[in-house]
């Protein structure tokens, strides 16, 4: 997809801070320091739109980004690694569920997950999470170009494994320095946007 077109929205809280336009949404999750504001700027082509950090956990609201005036990502709090209080990862969390249990607009999710190491516990428990609602998803694995491409299929294998997935079909290895990948993840967006 060309991408002409970007801007963050709002960054938001509360449902009634969500944008009130009915542009399809596909949201983006993952742990702190996978990697997704990285993501956004590589897939959009935008530099410094999604702000990144070498510090893990700065994403702390819903950052709506709209994309060609046509759709629009959302940035969700990263879990995992972030150096917050259990008051705070709470309040993330609640913040989180409320958006991907009430938004309508809500079209796809894209799970986050480093392609250099197994899925975490909290990465498994998201996964299962996704199918409990109901949400068309896929497993996006970050970070493709810091492995040996002769390692892939063990990597593949283990997220197979870890996953509980029929198939390696669901995943797909990216990388935000290289721009590799980026395109079949475009293609599944393109199919719900």
């Amino acid at each position: 997809m060309q991408v002409h077109d970007a801007k963050l929205v709002i960054s938001a809280a509360e449902p009634h801070q969500y944008p009130s336009t009915d542009l399809a949404e596909v949201a983006l999750s993952g742990r702190s320091n996978v990697g997704k504001s990285s993501f956004i700027n590589k897939m959009i082509q935008r530099k410094g739109l999604a702000r990144t950090s070498s510090q893990p956990g700065k994403t702390q609201t819903l950052n709506f980004y709209e994309i060609n005036e046509a759709f629009r990502f959302v940035d969700v709090p990263g879990y995992g690694y972030a150096k917050v209080s259990k008051k705070d990862r709470v309040k993330w969390a609640k913040m989180i569920e409320k958006y991907l249990t009430t938004r309508d607009n809500l079209e796809l999710l894209l799970l986050l997950m480093d392609f250099r190491h197994a899925p975490t516990a909290l990465d498994i428990e998201m996964k299962n999470y996704a199918e409990s609602l109901d949400i068309p998803y896929a497993i996006v694995l970050t970070k493709m170009d810091k492995i040996k491409r002769s390692q892939y299929p063990k990597h593949l294998s283990i997220y197979k494994k870890a996953l509980d997935l029929p198939t390696v079909d669901a995943l797909f290895p990216v990388s935000s320095a290289t721009g590799e990948g980026l395109k079949d993840v475009w293609s599944i967006v393109e199919e719900f946007i």
